[in-house]
């Protein structure tokens, strides 16, 4: 059963999770102003968003951003895009996963500790969440296992143009139900290098 089987209702109810809708949860946090590199990559977005794709948002948009936030805190950080992410496939948690970034600069293999996982939607974004938060557990668990014990994980559920963030802490889900819009791209690189760096 992979990531992608999990609705909202069923992690909660086979993991034990409470949930809570909020607002932001993110404390108040500098923007940062893309790089002109990302600004060019950007310009591609009237395609991405024509074409429609999960895969074309995904690549064109999604996965620039994440570079970028591993250029900004110097490549301390590792970053993966569609890699196999099993941590208990007898609990489901098995599958690949859209993003996911690592704490540390090792690239060849996922070593904790995993702090931010991200998936990518064609569209709505609420049937992502459930998939993202069982993404979630299994980096919490990868971390546990590892002797890497981080209070939070991250996630964010993205269509490109909308980014809606979570947390997870011990067995508390929390949803930012605000969707930030991009572009701007300023605030959204803002909350995912905090997130990386001190989250």
């Amino acid at each position: 059963m992979p990531y992608s089987s999990f609705t909202l209702a069923k992690i909660k109810k086979e993991f034990g999770l409470t949930t809570v809708e909020a607002g932001r949860f993110l404390p108040q946090i500098e923007a940062i102003a893309p790089s002109s590199r990302l600004q060019m990559m950007l310009e591609d977005l009237p395609w991405a968003i024509a074409v429609g794709s999960e895969k074309a948002k995904s690549e064109g948009i999604i996965y620039p951003i994440l570079q970028e936030v591993r250029r900004i805190v110097n490549n301390q950080v590792s970053l993966f895009s569609g890699r196999d992410f099993t941590v208990d496939a007898d609990k489901g948690l098995s599958g690949y996963v859209d993003y996911l970034i690592s704490r540390s600069p090792e690239q060849l293999e996922i070593e904790a500790p995993v702090v931010v996982v991200g998936e990518a939607k064609r569209d709505n974004l609420n049937e992502g969440l459930g998939q993202c938060i069982a993404e979630m557990i299994a980096a919490q668990l990868f971390n546990q296992a590892n002797q890497v014990n981080i209070p939070t994980i991250y996630g964010a559920v993205s269509n490109g143009t909308q980014w809606r963030f979570l947390k997870l802490e011990q067995s508390t889900v929390t949803i930012d139900l605000m969707d930030y819009a991009l572009p701007p791209v300023d605030q959204i690189l803002g909350f995912l290098v905090w997130m990386v760096q001190e989250g």
